[in-house]
């Protein structure tokens, strides 16, 4: 990732897919844990009809910004369809992804995005997809853990984090 002087790194659909199917099949072969979160804002489209496009590009900047802080250089972002996030924690064991969900979830909820003369507090949802070290065959099971993650925590309101791991029933 940047460092806090620059502008973030935000990599592209395609280049954040083809990222962590790097970083994945490295994490297969040295049988090393990593995960990813998908990240959305709670009830963004309510937002942008309330307060406009600009209060949502604010907030998404926001988000951005946060993410940044809350997460190492070795981490990886991405922009996914529908104003989601794809990060993904190379070298981060599944018990630390609670740790790290929290850190951002908190952050964001004592965030204040000021958009003209108002002042917006958003909440996330987040889903987790991870792997503890070669257990997980493919990329997909990883990307496919954090979508139904996500369901989940948008399922229970929203404001959480939700962690699948492939093959597991824990969450």
């Amino acid at each position: 990732m940047a460092s806090p002087s620059s502008q973030p790194e935000l990599f592209s659909l395609a280049q954040i897919q083809h990222l962590m199917r790097v970083e994945f099949g490295r994490a297969q072969r040295y049988e090393y844990p990593m995960g990813c979160f998908l990240v959305q804002v709670d009830r963004l489209a309510e937002l942008r009809e309330m307060h406009g496009f600009e209060a949502k590009e604010a907030v998404m900047a926001s988000l951005v910004e946060e993410i940044e802080k809350q997460t190492r250089d070795s981490d990886l972002l991405g922009r996914m369809p529908d104003e989601r996030f794809l990060l993904v924690f190379p070298h981060v064991p599944s018990k630390s992804a609670a740790v790290a969900g929290e850190r951002l979830l908190v952050a964001m909820r004592e965030k204040t995005v000021r958009v003209g003369d108002v002042d917006l507090r958003v909440t996330l949802s987040m889903g987790a997809g991870w792997s503890d070290g070669g257990e997980t065959l493919f990329f997909d099971a990883l990307l496919e853990c954090a979508g139904e993650a996500l369901r989940a925590a948008e399922a229970d309101g929203g404001d959480r984090m939700v962690l699948r791991i492939p093959g597991s029933q824990e969450s």
